[in-house]
Parts: C-alpha cells; structure tokens; sequence
C-alpha cells in the first residue's frame, strides 16, 4: 500500500468524563461510551460515531466539529512501541475520503482506542451497550448485546 497524506490529524491526550455540552449533539438513540481530551478540545466516542470538537486557541468562539460514522471507516491501524513508557502511538483511520491520522500522547491508552474500534466496528455497535461496574465505560468496560 502506498503512502498518503492524510485528509485530517488529531492528537488524544487522556480519556476525560464526556464534555456536559455533547449530550446536546447526540441524536435519538445514541450515546456517549468514551471522551478524550484533545490538543484543543475533546474527541468523544459515541454508539455511532467518533466526534472532534476543535474550539478556535484564542477566543474559544468559534468551534468545529468533526463527524465520523463508524459506518465510513473501512479499516484501521495502531502503532506503538510496546513499552509503558510509549508516546509516539497512533491510530490511522481508512475512509472512502481519505485516511485519518490519529496521533496519542503518553496519557491515551493506544489499546483502549483500539478496543473502542474494534466494538465499534466489529460487534455491531448499533445494537450493542457497554456498561461498566461503576455505571459508566472505563478500560474495564464490558460489552453486553442487547
């Protein structure tokens, strides 16, 4: 496969609570499973897609949101150096546009966000639920079907 540039680049910083403002952008049915602090905002994964909030650095104003159904991801990759202490990990998203750089600081788990694709896109994210012991996702989530 050849090299191309990718179309977007986001950079994940920590899993954080989701963002009390994301509720307003969720549609009938769907929720939020897990958030992620990003260089200016945050990126939530939901039951149907991976939503990037990039508020404007100095005002704060203006803000763009980035909808990715998981529906349109074709195939993903992750890339780590195995250690602990790793961070240059990244995940790379494959679309009919174009493909997505993900890149994760020290604080994103790259097997969190893999796992969190893989019952996205494996297990029919549409009529599956994930709980936790404490009520919400965490690194320890289960999947229950529905």
């Amino acid at each position: 496969m050849s090299e191309t540039a990718p179309i977007l680049a986001w950079t994940l910083q920590k899993e954080i609570p989701t963002p009390d403002d994301v509720q307003s952008l969720l549609v009938e049915g769907e929720q939020p499973v897990a958030s992620f602090k990003t260089f200016r905002d945050s990126a939530t994964f939901t039951t149907k897609r991976l939503m990037v909030r990039d508020a404007q650095v100095m005002t704060g104003k203006k803000v763009e949101i980035h909808s990715l159904p998981y529906s349109s991801i074709n195939m993903w990759s992750t890339e780590n150096a195995g250690g602990m202490l790793d961070r240059d990990a990244e995940v790379e998203l494959w679309t009919p546009p174009g493909h997505i750089k993900v890149k994760l600081t020290k604080g994103a788990d790259v097997r969190r966000i893999d796992s969190l694709l893989a019952w996205a896109l494996l297990h029919g994210h549409t009529t599956a639920t994930m709980t936790s012991q404490r009520g919400r996702p965490d690194r320890h989530t289960k999947i229950v079907r529905s």
